[in-house]
């Protein structure tokens, strides 16, 4: 029976789900990647073991799909955007990949928003740059690490550097070649985009683009011996997980809005014709003369994540232990905190945010009669509130009628909820958990045959959707809680410079490993 492999890696997580040739999922394998942060703001990752990983996660998928490997018709990579994974001149990793969540190179960002490029570079590229962007964090190497950077010989995105692992072959996706170095009005690389950066001597390391779903290698002898695949298997370009998290939620098309709730607040919507505007990113669509206009902050689901952690371990462990989710665990807890009145408003900043770098998390609001509940709920409504803001600008350049929701917590309906409260429009969920692995499989379908494009979903989407309408109350009382969180994060924006000045050298051991 023909079936294919998505492979989704993002910033803890590594998956790989093979998925029936109809979209059913027929097993999925994970494992976590370490993440090491060896001073603030630096947020780092091994690429090697990120592979090794990920191909015990492929080889564990294969046994679990109780398939044969020769099944698979074709393989696509899909994973977390912008950083930067280097390889040297004879293609070996050159130090360890810096993740999107990395923010290291802030002074860049002012430098450029100071002199002019930022400007520039939004009416050449499309967008403003940003903190991980790879033009930024390929800045800050050139000025703070130079024999590195002499030593550049390619510069990837995370799921180019696993294609090149499968296939031997070097490049990326039209998705993802936009993340910094394409024309917005002609869709191509711009070596004028690398005068504008100062990145000019790179032109070598531009990484070949293709469309996401063009065979571009097979998988070669050594992988197929380290992930149980079948030697020769088609593999595809692959794309950007903002897009492919789209496609598999079915909320890749115009009029509609993908709302995506991961580590980042991921907000994108189509169009037929760039537009720009520095609220968000206009970059390559899967298709020539479509753009995805998306609006982001890395400031979603990772700060649950990281109270989960932090603040939850005894539940974490005895979920653990009783096979249970944590989530299920702390479900009472946050239901009975949505059902009374709460003065607890948190802004969810613990790793970036739409206000700049140097804004901080917090919660305000809080009493002494205030429990975890409480911290929780105001937890999940401040990552609400930040979609908001996103959803809110691109409702300024675009029409859309309704979003469609993907992620982790969009599998409990009472989030679901009050995401089309605090959005005010319908806000459709699939019954697809692995939104993202399913649109990079969507792409290998398309590049092995099996469909006409990689929006020819198979899948009877509206027998596995369901709709949210929003509730005029509840919308009218998250309206008034939205405009004092807006308010607060207005006044903190002069002091959360000051707050990042109490420790400009704080730095953690290396071996810290944050979940989010």
């Amino acid at each position: 029976m023909p079936s294919l492999l998505g492979i989704d890696s993002g910033l803890t997580v590594t998956k790989a789900v093979i998925f029936d040739i109809d979209g059913t999922p027929l097993a999925v394998a994970r494992r976590r990647v370490t993440q090491f942060i060896p001073k603030a703001r630096h947020i780092e990752r091994d690429m090697d073991e990120l592979w090794s990983a990920t191909a015990d996660a492929i080889r564990e998928a294969i046994t679990l799909s109780n398939r044969p490997a020769s099944d698979v018709q074709g393989i696509a990579a899909t994973a977390h955007g912008d950083g930067i994974y280097l390889l040297d001149h004879e293609r070996i990793p050159l130090g360890r990949a810096i993740l999107s969540l990395d923010s290291r190179a802030g002074a860049v960002i002012d430098r450029w928003m100071e002199n002019n490029v930022a400007d520039q570079a939004i009416e050449l590229t499309g967008q403003i740059p940003h903190v991980s962007a790879p033009s930024t964090l390929l800045a800050w190497i050139r000025d703070m690490e130079p024999e590195r950077f002499k030593r550049i010989g390619h510069f990837l995105s995370c799921k180019d550097w696993l294609r090149f692992c499968l296939t031997g072959i070097v490049g990326t996706d039209r998705t993802e070649a936009s993340t910094s170095f394409t024309d917005v009005k002609t869709q191509e690389y711009s070596q004028e985009a690398l005068r504008l950066f100062g990145l000019q001597k790179l032109v070598h390391a531009l990484p070949p683009a293709a469309r996401s779903d063009q065979i571009i290698g097979r998988v070669t002898r050594e992988a197929a011996h380290l992930t149980g695949l079948a030697e020769g298997t088609p593999v595809v370009a692959g794309l950007h997980d903002v897009t492919a998290s789209a496609l598999g939620a079915g909320g890749y098309a115009k009029g509609v809005v993908a709302v995506i709730a991961g580590t980042y607040s991921i907000n994108e919507t189509l169009s037929s014709e760039p537009r720009v505007d520095r609220r968000w990113f206009c970059r390559n669509g899967i298709a020539p003369g479509i753009w995805n206009n998306m609006s982001i902050s890395p400031a979603s689901t990772a700060n649950y994540d990281w109270f989960l952690d932090k603040l939850c371990a005894g539940e974490r462990t005895k979920g653990e232990v009783q096979g249970s989710s944590i989530h299920a665990l702390l479900a009472p807890e946050i239901d009975a905190a949505f059902d009374r009145p709460s003065t607890a408003l948190f802004h969810p900043y613990l790793f970036g945010s739409p206000y700049g770098a140097s804004a901080s998390a917090g919660f305000f609001g809080l009493g002494g009669w205030h429990d975890r509940g409480d911290m929780l709920r105001a937890v999940l409504e401040g990552i609400a509130f930040n979609h908001r803001i996103h959803v809110d600008a691109l409702g300024d350049g675009f029409e859309f009628e309704e979003a469609r929701l993907a992620g982790g917590v969009s599998r409990n309906p009472l989030v679901v909820q009050m995401f089309a409260d605090v959005l005010g429009i319908p806000v459709t969920v699939t019954e697809t958990d692995e939104a993202a692995a399913w649109g990079a499989a969507l792409c290998a379908g398309s590049g092995a045959g099996a469909y006409a494009n990689p929006q020819s979903d198979p899948r009877d989407i509206t027998r596995i959707a369901k709709t949210c309408q929003p509730d005029a109350a509840r919308r009218a009382d998250y309206d008034k809680r939205y405009r004092v969180f807006r308010q607060i994060a207005d006044a903190m924006t002069p002091l959360w410079p000051k707050i990042a000045g109490l420790a400009p050298e704080q730095s953690v051991t290396d071996e810290a490993e944050p979940r989010h």
